[in-house]
């Protein structure tokens, strides 16, 4: 009984530092990642809402400037999916940015593949969940 109690203290003492190790090490490391994340701050914060989601799909989006600076040369590329699956992008010139302005603009995706997917929830077959992944990239002067 003794000997049986002892090992599993011994096997639950290696399992925490085998635990503790990696942690200590992942803790380091993700505040290098902060640090460089901090570095290279964004911008812009965007919201995307969608408009007739069918056989052609509406992506509206929200771009607001939260800094004090002009943002020029402002684009957006929006890649829809729907069950998972891409079905196609689309991308729009937003165009300039004033300091903690907002612009609006919206793009349309028209593919087979989209209607293909309408098609089938339509049919019964599958589900009909979209969503889209946007990009924003624009230019400033510092």
């Amino acid at each position: 009984m003794i000997k049986k109690l002892a090992g599993t203290v011994l096997v639950a003492a290696a399992a925490t530092t085998l635990m503790a190790a990696p942690a200590a090490a992942s803790s380091t490391s993700s505040a290098s990642a902060e640090s460089a994340t901090t570095a290279a701050r964004q911008l812009i914060r965007s919201k995307v809402s969608f408009g007739r989601c069918e056989d052609t799909c509406t992506i509206r989006v929200r771009v607001k400037n939260i800094s004090g600076k002009r943002l020029f040369n402002v684009r957006l590329n929006a890649r829809l999916s729907v069950n998972g699956r891409k079905v196609g992008t689309c991308t729009e010139y937003v165009g300039t940015i004033r300091p903690y302005g907002t612009r609006y603009t919206s793009c349309t995706v028209r593919t087979s593949s989209l209607s293909r997917a309408y098609n089938n929830y339509l049919d019964g077959l599958t589900g009909f969940r979209y969503y889209a992944r946007t990009n924003v990239s624009y230019r400033y002067y510092r």
